[in-house]
C-alpha cells in the first residue's frame, strides 16, 4: 500500500518557523521512487539541522548507492527545530522525510549516522516524534530497524537501549548486504519477527546488535565482560572496509542544497584513511588503511559532480589531503582544467609539513585567496612528540613565513588544550608561537595588516585511539588554563592586537566524555536529558551542561558510577573498555604500547612510507594499504582551448 505525504498537514505549519525552505525537499539530484516498486526501503538521517546534515558526504553516498539498487529506496530525514518540533506535536505531524514527506515510522530501517556522540538527544527526538519506541526491546516487527553508524558508533554503547543495531566501518557495501537479508527475511514471510531478522544480521560478523550481549560488571563499577546471549551471535564484530574506490565513486550527482548550508560546494573524497599516527585522532586509526582514489578517478568523479550540481567550488576531502601521493598532479591538473570556468579548489586545514606555495597557489588560481589554516594541535615541541605531532616550531614559521611572503595575510593555527601530560607551560607557549609568527609575517611582507588566529578545542579521549585509556582535563582545569592562554595573548602590546582568540570553554568537552568513553548505564542520563528538553546539544545556543549535570547526578550513583568515573580517571591494562567486543581491526596491546610511548614522548613515522609498526589493521582485516603513484595525468580532463 503506498505511504501517503504529510506535507499537506505539514506545509500548514512552514509559515510559522524558522527557515522553513529546509523541510520542503525537492533539491536538484534528489530522488523519489515509487512505494510500491520497492520492497527495501530505508530512512536516512544525520541527527542535526538540515544546514549541517545535507551536506555530510556519509548519507549523500549512502543514499545514492541505495537508490541505484532496483528495490530498493531511500530518503533523508533531519533534526527539526524545537519551534517546528513543538507544532509537529500539538498538530500530530510525525518525523518525515525531506523528499516525499513520508512517516519515518512507515519505513524498514532507519538509518543514523553519528559524527559525533551530542546528537544522541536528537536521535530520541526523532523516534518520539516518528512513534517508535524509544527502547528497541519495545519495538514490534511493525517498527523501522534503527541501525546507528558514523564515528560514534565505534562506541554504541550509550545508545545501546535505543538501537536496534550498529555498524561499525564503511557503508557503502554495507547497507547494501543488510538490504539483501531484510528483503530475503520479508519475502520468505518474516520468520522469527523482529528478532528473527536481528539474529540474522547479528549472525553475518558484520552488524553489532546490542540487545544479544549481556555486559557483567565488577563490584567497584568496572566492567567484567560482555556475553552472547544467543547461539550463533560472534563474540566480537568486525568492522567494514570498502577497498578500491575507484570502484565507488559517490556522491555521482551530489545533493545541491535548497537553504543555505555549513559547506557550499562539491566534496570528493580523494583517499580514505590516514596512518600519520596522531594519537589523539580516532578517524585517522578507526579507518585504517590509506586507501587512495586514483588521480584518474579524482577526475571523472569532479567532472561528473561539477555538471551535475553548477558548483563553483570543489573540496578535496579526506582526512589529511596534503598526503595524497599525486596531490600536486591533482590540484595543478584541475586548477588547468577549469581555469576559464573560475572553478575554485580547497582542502580541509593543511598539515604544516605538507604545506608548499605551489600547492597553495594551485588552490587559489581560480578562487579567492582566503586564510591558510594549520594544526599544530599542541602548543610545545614536548607535547606534540606525546601526540605524535611531528611538527616543530622552525617548520611552522618556516611555512607561515612562505606563505605571508606569498601574499596570504591572515593564518589559524588550531590547537588542543587538556591533552595528556599537559601542563600550564605548553599551553602558554601556544601564545609565545603566535607572536612569533605575527613577527615573521610582518618580516618577510614589509606589512603590519598580518593576522593570526588562535582557535583552541579541548581534548576529549575517543575510543579506539591510544589514548582511551587517558584522564580528561576537568572543565574547571581547562577554563583556568585558557584563561591564562588569553591573558598572555591579550598582555602583548606589540602583538597582542593581531591575534585572534577562539575557544570553547570546558563544559561541552565533559558531556562528550561522557558520552565518548560511556557504557550501557549512560543511556539513563541521555534519556533524562532528552525528557527534560535537551535537543541539539552540539549547538551552544541549546547546550545545557546544568542540565547534562543534574540529569548524571540523578542517573549514575545507583550504578556505583559518576560524571568523573567515565571522564577525569585514568584507566588501566587490565580493565575491559566498554568497546572492547567491537573490533576496528586496531590490536589492543599494539595501542597500549602506543600510549606507554606517548607518556615517554616517542614519535612514530608514518607506516605508508616506513616499515610496518604491527597496529594490526591489515592483517586481521585482510586489508592492506593502497597508495600511488599511478604514473597517470588528469584524462580525459585535458584543457579545452
Amino acid at each position: 500500500m503506498p505511504v501517503e505525504s504529510v506535507f499537506p498537514r505539514l506545509e500548514a505549519l512552514l509559515p510559522h518557523v524558522q527557515k522553513p525552505i529546509q523541510y520542503v525537499g525537492g533539491e536538484l539530484n534528489s530522488t523519489v521512487k515509487d512505494w510500491d516498486s520497492c520492497d527495501v526501503r530505508w530512512a536516512l538521517m544525520y541527527p542535526d539541522a538540515y544546514e549541517v546534515g545535507l551536506p555530510n558526504q556519509g548519507v549523500m553516498i549512502l543514499y545514492e548507492v541505495l537508490n541505484e539498487r532496483e528495490g530498493v529506496l531511500a530518503e533523508r530525514t533531519y533534526s527539526v527545530w524545537p519551534d517546528l518540533e513543538a507544532l509537529m506535536r500539538e498538530h500530530g505531524v510525525p518525523q518525515f522525510t525531506v523528499d516525499a514527506h513520508r512517516p519515518v515510522g512507515a519505513f524498514d530501517l532507519l538509518g543514523v549516522s553519528f559524527s559525533t556522540e551530542l546528537g544522541y538527544t536528537n536521535l530520541l527526538a526523532a523516534l518520539d516524534l516518528a512513534g517508535v519506541p524509544l527502547a528497541a526491546a519495545d519495538r514490534t516487527e511493525d517498527h523501522p530497524v534503527v541501525v546507528a553508524g558514523g564515528h560514534a558508533a565505534f562506541n554504541p554503547e550509550p545508545i545501546a537501549e535505543f538501537v536496534d543495531c550498529a555498524v561499525i566501518g564503511d557503508g557503502e557495501q554495507a547497507v547494501l548486504e543488510i538490504s539483501d537479508l531484510v528483503r530475503e527475511w520479508k519475502r520468505e514471510g518474516r520468520p522469527g519477527g523482529r528478532e528473527g531478522l536481528l539474529l540474522r544480521l547479528a549472525r553475518t560478523g558484520g552488524v553489532y546488535v546490542p540487545g544479544f550481549y549481556d555486559v557483567e560488571y565488577l563490584p567497584d563499577g568496572r566492567i567484567a565482560r560482555v556475553v552472547p546471549n544467543r547461539p550463533g551471535v560472534p563474540w566480537r564484530v568486525a568492522k567494514h572496509t570498502v577497498m578500491d574506490l575507484d570502484e565507488w565513486p559517490y556522491p555521482k550527482k551530489p545533493l545541491v542544497p535548497l537553504a543555505e548550508t555549513v559547506h557550499e560546494r562539491m566534496s570528493v573524497e580523494i583517499f580514505r584513511g590516514c596512518t600519520r599516527g596522531c594519537r589523539f585522532c580516532q578517524a585517522g586509526m578507526i579507518t585504517r588503511p590509506v586507501r587512495e582514489r586514483s588521480i584518474t578517478g579524482i577526475g571523472e568523479m569532479v567532472d561528473r559532480g561539477l555538471k551535475a550540481t553548477g558548483f563553483e567550488e570543489v573540496g578535496l576531502l579526506s582526512l589529511s589531503s596534503a598526503d595524497h601521493s599525486e596531490i600536486a598532479d591533482i590540484t595543478k591538473g584541475l586548477a588547468d582544467r577549469y581555469e576559464e570556468d573560475k572553478i575554485g579548489l580547497s582542502l580541509p586545514s593543511t598539515r604544516v609539513d605538507a604545506f608548499n606555495i605551489d600547492l597553495a597557489n594551485e588552490l587559489t588560481r581560480n578562487g579567492r585567496r582566503s586564510g591558510l589554516t594549520f594544526a599544530p594541535e599542541g602548543g610545545s615541541e614536548r607535547i606534540r612528540k606525546v601526540i605524535n605531532k611531528m611538527v616543530s616550531e622552525e617548520d611552522l614559521i618556516r611555512t607561515v613565513a612562505t606563505a605571508y611572503g606569498n601574499g596570504w595575510r591572515q593564518v589559524k593555527l588550531y590547537f588542543m588544550c587538556g591533552l595528556p601530560t599537559e601542563t600550564d607551560e605548553d599551553v602558554l607557549e601556544i601564545a609565545g608561537m603566535a607572536t612569533k609568527v605575527i613577527a615573521k609575517g610582518r618580516e618577510v611582507s614589509g606589512a603590519n595588516d598580518i593576522r593570526c588566529t588562535v582557535s583552541i578545542g579541548g581534548f576529549v579521549p575517543k575510543p579506539h585511539t591510544p589514548f582511551q585509556w587517558a584522564p580528561q582535563l576537568s572543565a574547571e582545569e581547562t577554563d583556568a588554563r585558557l584563561e591564562k592562554l588569553r591573558e598572555a595573548i591579550r598582555g602583548d602590546k606589540r602583538y597582542g592586537r593581531s591575534i585572534g582568540f577562539r575557544y570553547h570553554d570546558g563544559k561541552p568537552g565533559i558531556v562528550e566524555g561522557l558520552l565518548s568513553r560511556g557504557d550501557r548505564r549512560v543511556g539513563a542520563v541521555i534519556r533524562a536529558v532528552y525528557e527534560d528538553g535537551g535537543r541539539f546539544d552540539g549547538w551552544r545556543e541549546f547546550f545545557s551542561y546544568d542540565r547534562w549535570m543534574r540529569c548524571a547526578a540523578a542517573a549514575l550513583p545507583a550504578q556505583g558510577v559518576d560524571v568523573d568515573w567515565y571522564t577525569t580517571r585514568e584507566r588501566s591494562y587490565e580493565e575491559v573498555l566498554p568497546w572492547d567486543h567491537l573490533d576496528s581491526g586496531l590490536d589492543k596491546d599494539w595501542l597500549w604500547e602506543d600510549w606507554q610511548d606517548a607518556l615517554d614522548e616517542t614519535e612514530v613515522e608514518d607506516c605508508r612510507w616506513s616499515p610496518c609498526f604491527d597496529c594490526g589493521v591489515c592483517p586481521q582485516m585482510d586489508t592492506s594499504i593502497q597508495i600511488g603513484p599511478t604514473g597517470r595525468k588528469l584524462l580525459p580532463l585535458t584543457v579545452v582551448k
